[in-house]
């Protein structure tokens, strides 16, 4: 039996094969029948984030001309929705086996040049009687994606009371922190734009797991891609494509290039934080300890970030309470 155009029917000649799964919980698999195939993609939780979400926002990249997984069936009730099938070769891979990473590098920032020129405050009508408005990315999403740090990672090594006190005083700073940050939040912003959710589909890039979409800072898309957390390079690389970005940039940009640079260290040193936080709960409450062996080099970016004299009262805070105590050490001893 196969999902098909919103049923299930019976087919004589098909392949099954599961898909390694991300960090939500939808499960993936490709359907193979006569050399073609689709991807049926099954979630029992946050079905609407992870089914209604992206099904709107694919559609309505398509509708701006950028690639994305098209719908073909939907059945929200069972929790289940058919969709494009782009392959596997990931520009992870693609990077991996390259020598000149930047000319990868230069073509998705292009093609992130052309995914912030989209409007993106249009209501998407999904299906007849559906429609998804994509929110804004406010302090509130901030505090809450750093609080993840606070709330999943430091309780592995230190007392429940210790961890508020941490968490208090160092919202205190972060607060400082967002504030500071200068570009207003009008961007389409994918959110995990990094090389594993961006597909080599024929010579095209093709763009997936883009349900967590909100409108926000320019900035972030930029971190997303620059300090993933999954690729490692170095900083000469990592400063060739800051600087490649200004350079096919709107002229806002351009022209503050410093005020631009800080936005993307505060928005770098906040994705840190929650990537922390992130992996240590897949670990802690589903099991998916896979995660946790990038944890050491995102404290390396993070520590990388906090270079700038404007962290200096979050450092201080980082290195009297916590870093010499935790199983992934901030600094060098």
């Amino acid at each position: 039996m196969v999902w098909v155009n919103g049923k299930i029917i019976i087919l004589m000649k098909f392949k099954i094969i599961p898909i390694t799964g991300d960090a939500s919980f939808r499960k993936f698999y490709r359907v193979i029948f006569k050399k073609k195939s689709k991807i049926i993609v099954i979630c029992k939780k946050e079905k609407y984030k992870n089914l209604v979400a992206y099904a709107a926002i694919n559609k309505f990249l398509n509708q701006n001309k950028i690639l994305a997984p098209k719908l073909y069936s939907f059945d929200y009730k069972n929790g289940i929705m058919e969709i494009e099938d782009f392959g596997d070769i990931s520009f992870y891979k693609v990077l991996l086996k390259t020598k000149n990473r930047f000319l990868i590098y230069k073509e998705i920032v292009d093609l992130l040049i052309k995914v912030q020129r989209i409007n993106p405050k249009k209501k998407i009508k999904v299906f007849k009687n559906v429609s998804y408005k994509i929110g804004r990315y406010t302090k509130k999403n901030l505090f809450k994606e750093s609080d993840l740090f606070f709330d999943w990672y430091l309780p592995q090594f230190l007392s429940k009371k210790k961890v508020s006190k941490i968490k208090k005083n160092a919202n205190k700073v972060l607060y400082k922190l967002y504030n500071r940050l200068n570009f207003s939040n009008s961007n389409f912003v994918h959110r995990d734009f990094h090389v594993q959710n961006l597909i080599k589909v024929g010579k095209k890039v093709g763009v997936i797991d883009s349900q967590d979409a909100l409108i926000g800072s320019p900035a972030y898309d930029l971190v997303s891609l620059i300090d993933d957390v999954r690729i490692k390079n170095s900083k000469k690389l990592k400063q060739k494509i800051f600087n490649y970005y200004l350079k096919k940039a709107p002229q806002i940009y351009r022209i503050n290039p410093k005020i631009f640079l800080q936005d993307f260290n505060i928005l770098s040193v906040q994705r840190s934080l929650k990537i922390i936080g992130i992996f240590s709960r897949l670990s802690a409450r589903d099991k998916k300890s896979q995660y946790l062996k990038l944890i050491p080099y995102t404290w390396s970016i993070l520590k990388m970030r906090m270079e700038s004299k404007i962290f200096l009262e979050l450092k201080a805070i980082f290195k009297k309470n916590i870093l010499n105590r935790s199983k992934y050490s901030f600094v060098k001893k």
